[in-house]
């Protein structure tokens, strides 16, 4: 294993030496949360593949496939599908609007009346979000130098808030190209086939296993249609995922390399299902489905190659905590510390101080509570799964109402949120953690409370909504709406 080893160090220490790179260019706020705005295509959608494609994509969707076969693609297509559509119908008017978070854009939308109860929300998503990854390093260091569970959380975590906290989002995007090319390499041109080959080929695959692992929907269709309600969805308002939006260099980049990422992910959707499905001729009686990655890598794949699948897997776990982490740490900073900060010394200390040094120390702040709260939490699934419910169930429908909806008002958004979002947590409480009803009634009752809300209210003061069409529009010369104002134009009181 000693050249798997140094393959590992070296590309663990080279992660480090792109956060110190990234240092350099992160210069401003805009440049530390979104790269100055001025990615290319190519950049654009390697890192966008990166981070919606994490250990859950690569570990989990090779499980999947060991369990159910071809149609444990599903998981990741649904992530596919949902980056498809928002970068084909929404990801123009977002990366428009110039913002740094969801919640600045239901300010901005909604007159700064549905801000701050969308922040706490889209914080706790994304804090959990971090956490899972996290937990994930643990699995990995084992596979690789089996190390303690704590000591492995550390480790990972350490390395990934370290990069991300020096350079921002200049780093992350540096590290997650490494990192999308490391996983195309490692899973799709080296895994993928040398797992087929040793299997025996497709036809030794169709004689072993029974046709249910063929067949299209072999894992089940309530299944894929909760798949597509979570994931699907939750990839068209995640803020991890606007966030990238907001580092393209323009409409046509947002749409494109957006476009291209979301193909990527569905080829990488079927590669996991294939090895998985291969997995399973050569390793048919494994203890769990998530240790048919590691055991096929550790088995079928010579030195070397194994190094740099495993890499793969840790670069696939790296990309989308990082990205968690910097979403996590600006919406705490941006969304709930600003109007803290704002509401407790006034407008002048709000406004006088050092954005990236703020920045930065949030990320370290939230790098620290993430690390902390993995090593406690034992259930990765089921914090997940908390997780996407709330962020689908309390802010799907007044954020895609917003840009879709003229009639949509502020008092209906807010009614959207605190409806889905208890719905969503007494469902999960009576019919458990994991059940598909919490997600299906809180998407339901959000739809619900939003439209009457809205119809019941006066519509959206016309200043708010001018300057929102002139900001969706990609006007340089209209101001946002400061956070706080109301929809009727005044100032609400804190």
């Amino acid at each position: 294993m000693a050249v798997d080893y140094a393959v590992i160090i070296l590309y663990l220490a080279g992660m480090l030496a792109m956060g110190w790179w990234g240092m350099r260019r992160a210069r401003s706020k805009s440049e530390f949360l979104v790269a100055g705005r001025r990615l290319g295509p190519f950049m654009y959608s390697g890192t966008m593949a990166a981070i919606v494609l994490g250990g859950a994509s690569t570990i989990g969707g090779v499980g999947l496939g060991y369990q159910y076969g071809l149609s444990g693609a599903w998981m990741v297509f649904t992530i596919g599908l949902g980056l498809l559509a928002l970068s084909v119908f929404f990801s123009a008017r977002i990366a428009r609007l110039k913002v740094y978070t969801v919640s600045e854009m239901l300010d901005l939308r909604y007159g700064g009346s549905a801000g701050v109860i969308s922040g706490v929300v889209m914080w706790a998503y994304t804090l959990m979000l971090a956490v899972t990854s996290t937990i994930a390093y643990a699995t990995i260091f084992d596979v690789l130098f089996g190390l303690d569970r704590t000591v492995s959380i550390i480790l990972g975590g350490v390395i990934v808030v370290a990069y991300s906290t020096l350079g921002g989002m200049w780093s992350i995007t540096l590290t997650d190209m490494v990192q999308f090319v490391v996983k195309t390499i490692g899973v799709l041109l080296l895994l993928l086939p040398i797992a087929v080959v040793k299997a025996g080929g497709f036809g030794e695959l169709r004689a072993e296993l029974p046709d249910s692992y063929f067949a299209p929907l072999g894992i089940g269709a309530q299944t894929v249609f909760t798949y597509v309600l979570i994931y699907s969805f939750g990839m068209l308002i995640g803020q991890d995922i606007w966030q990238r939006v907001f580092t393209a260099r323009g409409d046509r980049v947002a749409r494109l390399g957006g476009t291209a990422a979301g193909t990527y992910c569905l080829v990488y959707a079927l590669a996991g299902a294939v090895i998985g499905t291969a997995a399973k001729v050569l390793y048919p009686h494994l203890g769990s489905p998530d240790d048919a990655f590691a055991t096929i890598v550790k088995d079928a794949l010579p030195v070397g190659v194994r190094g740099l699948v495993l890499a793969a897997a840790l670069s696939a776990v790296m990309s989308t905590s990082s990205g968690a982490l910097i979403a996590c740490a600006t919406v705490a900073n941006n969304d709930i510390w600003s109007r803290l900060r704002g509401a407790i010394g006034g407008r002048d200390r709000a406004e006088h101080h050092d954005e990236v040094r703020g920045n930065r120390a949030f990320i370290l702040l939230m790098g620290v509570a993430v690390i902390c709260i993995a090593i406690a939490l034992n259930d990765v699934v089921q914090a997940l799964t908390v997780a996407y419910n709330l962020l689908v169930g309390g802010l799907l429908v007044p954020i895609l109402g917003g840009l879709l909806w003229k009639r949509g008002t502020g008092a209906g958004a807010l009614a959207a949120v605190a409806a889905g979002g208890a719905t969503v947590i007494a469902l999960m409480a009576w019919r458990g953690v994991l059940a598909n009803e919490p997600i299906y009634y809180g998407l339901l009752v959000s739809l619900a409370a939003y439209v009457i809300g809205s119809l019941l209210t006066r519509p959206t003061d016309p200043a708010v909504m001018a300057a929102w069409r002139a900001r969706v529009a990609g006007s340089p010369t209209t101001a946002p709406v400061p956070a706080g104002s109301s929809p009727s134009g005044g100032t609400s009181q804190r």
